[in-house]
């Protein structure tokens, strides 16, 4: 019978008070609150709502944080954002500093910082940091040994001079080549020392900010600022829409680098890949990552054309439908069809991912073969 109260409530929580209009079903205070709570978003009056009140509303994610666990709580706000307007209400201070930042709620932000008058951006700005730096406590790890290890198998040098040669590790490698009539030892393989440059690798990270990209854009911020950190890359930062900007100048702070972006704008592919041609120092060490999801605006002939002639010179281009966490992304089927027909890898990436597609890049692996036994959601290869 217990078990059965028990599914009632749970019902009468999902369903609202207009389930229960006589109150039949007895709520414990927690279960109450729990109720007051989805019946201001979900419930039949919700155009009241929370109201415009910025203390009911601070009262309101107060409460959502009390009665649910945090995945919860990102879920009932990104709800909010939608049902009740609050994408005007977060232009208050107060507001933004009760609230629980993810990546949703991030982009949301950014897509309103021209909007925000100065003393919100402040606030704001506080929001977004939250967020970071718990992302790059996540990302920063694994991104950086992937990487260095890339490195470090990228920067052995197989075909040494006789000056170059490691012999000690020569030796070792060789001794089952020992050769007992000549009392000497054959070498299948020589080993030299690694490459002395300080940058083995070119990265440049060409992302997309029209708006439904948000998420994209975050996680991209975050990576290109980690590896902007390491002294063997050498990161640019490209955001566009029908304009182009180089952000690379911000690498040092993601939360500067995301409020340089301008989320929203429409698409020109062509005239992106036209400037990152020109930043081209040394394509064969070059990595380009594209990341859009490919709806042109520009003209596509000259997209395809440009990222032919830098595939053609030696660029590792990766295009990236999305780099995000959010599950099957929405893209031109059509292009991104195009686009792999090139031989070109063209997926979408988590960014549990990223960090493991960097370091097959770096390596000069094939990518299409790398993706075959990685596994991707929704893309074309």
């Amino acid at each position: 019978m217990a078990a059965e109260d028990e599914r009632l409530k749970r019902w009468r929580l999902i369903l609202g008070k207009e389930a229960d209009p006589d109150n039949d079903i007895g709520l414990a205070k927690a279960a109450k609150g729990m109720d007051r709570v989805l019946q201001a978003l979900y419930g039949a009056d919700r155009k009241g709502g929370l109201g415009k009140s910025t203390p009911q509303i601070n009262r309101w994610l107060g409460d959502i944080r009390r009665y649910f666990p945090s995945p919860m709580v990102r879920l009932l706000q990104r709800d909010a954002l939608e049902r009740l307007d609050l994408k005007r209400m977060l232009l208050e201070p107060e507001l933004l500093e009760s609230i629980e930042p993810d990546v949703e709620l991030v982009g949301t932000i950014l897509t309103l910082n021209q909007a925000m008058p100065d003393e919100t951006r402040e606030s704001a700005r506080l929001v977004v940091r939250r967020l970071v730096e718990q992302l790059e406590r996540e990302l920063q790890l694994p991104l950086r040994q992937a990487i260095r290890g890339s490195l470090d198998r990228a920067a052995r040098n197989r075909r040494p001079k006789l000056n170059e040669i490691d012999w000690h590790r020569t030796i070792r490698a060789n001794l089952k080549h020992y050769q007992p009539e000549y009392k000497t030892i054959i070498p299948e393989r020589l080993y030299g020392y690694g490459r002395k440059q300080s940058q083995l690798r070119d990265v440049i990270v060409l992302a997309d900010q029209s708006g439904s990209m948000a998420a994209s854009v975050v996680y991209a911020s975050i990576f290109s600022c980690i590896m902007a950190s390491m002294r063997a890359l050498y990161t640019r930062f490209v955001a566009f829409d029908t304009a182009v900007a180089d952000l690379s100048e911000h690498l040092e702070d993601p939360v500067d680098l995301l409020f340089a972006t301008q989320l929203g704008g429409g698409t020109d592919i062509g005239k992106a890949l036209a400037y990152t041609q020109s930043l081209l120092r040394r394509p064969q060490d070059s990595i380009l990552i594209l990341i859009s999801d490919l709806y042109e605006g520009g003209r596509e002939g000259e997209m395809l054309r440009l990222l032919n002639r830098m595939q053609a010179a030696g660029v590792t281009i990766i295009s990236l439908l999305a780099l995000n966490d959010q599950g099957t992304p929405a893209y031109d089927k059509q292009m991104a069809q195009k686009v792999a027909d090139m031989g070109i890898a063209c997926f979408a990436c988590t960014p549990e991912q990223f960090p493991r597609m960097m370091a097959a890049a770096i390596e000069k692996r094939d990518m299409r073969g790398w993706l075959s036994g990685e596994g991707a959601r929704e893309g074309k290869m």
